[in-house]
Parts: C-alpha cells; structure tokens; sequence
C-alpha cells in the first residue's frame, strides 16, 4: 500500500530534519522512518474504520429515536438500509481489519462531532437517497454505495483534515494517497471471500522496503558528495538564496539517480519536481528540473548514469 511517491516524500521530509538541525544520526532517522511509515498504513485502517463508525452512529441515532417519549412512525420504523449493508458486514468481521484494530487500537469515538456531521452531511445527500430507494439489496450495490459515498462525501469533507491532524501529524500529508487505496480496496471486495478478503498490505512487496531504507541511508552517507556536485551546477546562485528544501530533495534526487539502475531517470526527475511543488517554494519545480537536467546529461556524458 505504501508506495515509492509517498516514500520519497517521508525520506525528503526526514533528511531536512536532519539538514535543519545539523545532526545525522542514522538509526534515528531509519526509525523515524519506519515510524512514518507505520502510521501512514494505520490511516489506511483508520480511514476503513470511518466507515464501519458512521455506520454504528446511524444505528445508535435509530435506537435514540425509538427511546423517545413519542417517536414518530419514521422513528419506530426507520429505513435499515444503511445498518444491514453487507459490505460494512464484511469489512467488519474480516480478520485482517479485527486484527490490526485489537493491536494497534485507535478510533473515531473522540470525535463524535465530527462523525455527526458526516453522518448528515451522507444522509441529505443524493446517492443515500437512491440507495435508501432502491430496492435491490444486492451485495454489489451495497458496496458500490460506500465506494461513492467515500469518494464523493468523506474525501471532500473540509473537517477530516483538521480530524486527521488532530490524531497524527504524519497524516495530512498522505490523506489524498492513502483514500485512493482505500477506494481500491472498497472495489477489491468479493463477497466470496468472506471474512478472509484480503486488505492491502503494509508494501506490495520486499523491493519497496528496500527501497525506502536505501535511499535514507544513500542521501545521508553520501550528503556531501551530492550536494558538492549539486554545487557545480548552482554557481550563480548565491547559497544562501537557494531554499534549504530545494537542496535537500536535489540531493535525494541524486542519491537516486545514481544508486537505483532500475529506475528509469524521467521517473526520478518527475516525481521529485511533483514534490518541490508542493513542500518547497513556487519557483522550485523549475529551479530544480534546470539544475537536475544539466547535472542528468554530464553524468551520462560520463558513464556514471548509463540508464534512459
């Protein structure tokens, strides 16, 4: 789940911590890492269980509402829909989600205000009404109504930034990530596979990992070698005028360029230009891409890139 965009932003974000403060010390920074890591794939399930909790405060309001002194005829006979769909029942008992919910426990109850909200803000609108309508109580339609309803209601809700946050800094910056896997897994559920359907994991495999580890350690042993190279192609500008950032992900960038043979050279370009866009400051993307490119074809003039 965890894939190499998000990971070259959590390495980028770690070596200008140790850029800012001077230090470079290399088991802290690789458990920093891990650790970001780690709470990124707990938003993957913090983000499943959001829809299992609005499905228990819809089921809570019901009964609130039978309790009443004189409930209405809607309040003694409400629409089940939405507490019976068998994707939220399957999601619920599959044994990977119970698992990691009982060893990492975290949840949505401190946020009741926030969950409201939501809950209305999916009960006035649209699609819960054709869903509530419609009746075909098949398991497809069930499932297709949390993928919309996730991507169209709780993805575009203004607060669940400011819910995030609250829970974890890390997270903010990989909410967009994280809900386009969420959305896959959503659309990744067969209900022949029961309470066994398998979730993403942690990283699709053993490479990404590596990966990960690698680069930390290649941008930080070899820091000064880059950023002396870096500085060849930077001699008219004034040091101190170049954003700390720009030179952090310049070196990562390098530290890719040249120790990953696999990865083809306009994918390292592209995806650290897309990360200056939006950690660094406005005219990074094209500062970096000119310095970079420069730097790219020297280096193929002298064999030390030898990939396209």
């Amino acid at each position: 789940m965890i894939n190499r965009v998000l990971i070259r932003i959590r390495v980028v974000q770690i070596v200008f911590a140790c850029c800012h403060s001077e230090t470079t010390d290399l088991r802290k920074a690789e458990s920093e890492l891990l650790l970001s890591l780690q709470k990124s794939y707990d938003l993957y399930y913090y983000l499943l269980a959001l829809m299992v909790e609005l499905t228990d405060a819809y089921k809570q309001r019901i009964e609130a509402r039978k309790a009443k002194l004189r409930p209405t005829e809607e309040d003694r006979s409400p629409n089940m829909r939405l507490i019976e769909n068998l994707f939220i029942k399957q999601l619920r008992d599959n044994v990977y989600f119970v698992k990691y919910m009982a060893d990492r426990p975290f949840a949505w109850s401190e946020h009741d205000a926030f969950l409201r909200n939501l809950l209305d803000n999916i009960l006035d609108s649209e699609a819960y009404k054709e869903y509530a309508a419609n009746n075909d109580h098949s398991y497809e339609i069930d499932r297709e109504f949390w993928r919309k309803i996730f991507k169209q209601i709780i993805s575009a809700n203004e607060e669940l930034c400011n819910t995030l946050e609250d829970e974890s800094l890390y997270w903010n910056d990989d909410v967009e990530i994280v809900e386009s896997f969420v959305l896959k897994t959503i659309k990744r559920f067969d209900p022949k596979n029961g309470i066994e359907q398998e979730l993403l994991p942690m990283f699709k495999d053993e490479t990404d990992r590596e990966f990960a580890f690698k680069l930390l350690r290649e941008s930080l042993f070899n820091g000064k070698e880059y950023r002396a190279l870096i500085d060849k192609y930077t001699k008219n500008w004034e040091t101190e005028r170049i954003a700390m950032m720009d030179m952090v992900i310049m070196q990562i960038a390098t530290a890719e360029l040249l120790t990953f043979p696999s990865i083809p050279v306009s994918v390292t370009l592209n995806e650290y230009i897309d990360i200056s866009k939006s950690y660094s400051t406005a005219k990074s993307a094209s500062f970096i891409n000119g310095i970079l490119d420069s730097m790219v074809k020297d280096l193929k003039e002298e064999k030390r890139i030898i990939k396209k």
